[in-house]
């Protein structure tokens, strides 16, 4: 699962995604993207930025989806600073951040470390 409010970024996530073998859904905002995660489809990983339109943020987001299945990954890509994303300190475990701008291959080493390859 895709979020992020850049229509770009979330072009070249999914693109990304799609080349390592995953099937992806994607939201543009919190609140969009807290309702497919709801949904009952497979959602393996949560790649979101943390800053997102619509009063939900992605950390918000994240959280609010871990309280009922803790297990998920996630992957917060944002151009805040780290230690605005982690908030009290600390990340849960299955939760990275990679900073924008990031190299692709960045972010495949770091979906391929949270999920593995297909």
């Amino acid at each position: 699962m895709v979020v992020d409010n850049e229509p770009s970024v979330r072009m070249l996530v999914v693109d990304l995604l799609a080349k390592m073998g995953y099937a992806t859904e994607e939201a543009a905002d919190g609140a969009a993207g807290l309702k497919v995660l709801r949904s009952g489809a497979r959602i393996d990983l949560l790649v979101t930025d943390v800053g997102l339109p619509g009063g939900m943020n992605g950390r918000q987001m994240a959280d609010a989806r871990r309280a009922h299945r803790p297990d998920l990954k996630v992957l917060f890509i944002t151009d805040y600073a780290e230690c605005a994303v982690i908030g009290d300190g600390r990340l849960g475990p299955g939760m990275q951040v990679l900073t924008k701008p990031f190299a692709m291959d960045a972010l495949g080493t770091r979906v391929r470390d949270l999920v593995g390859a297909l």
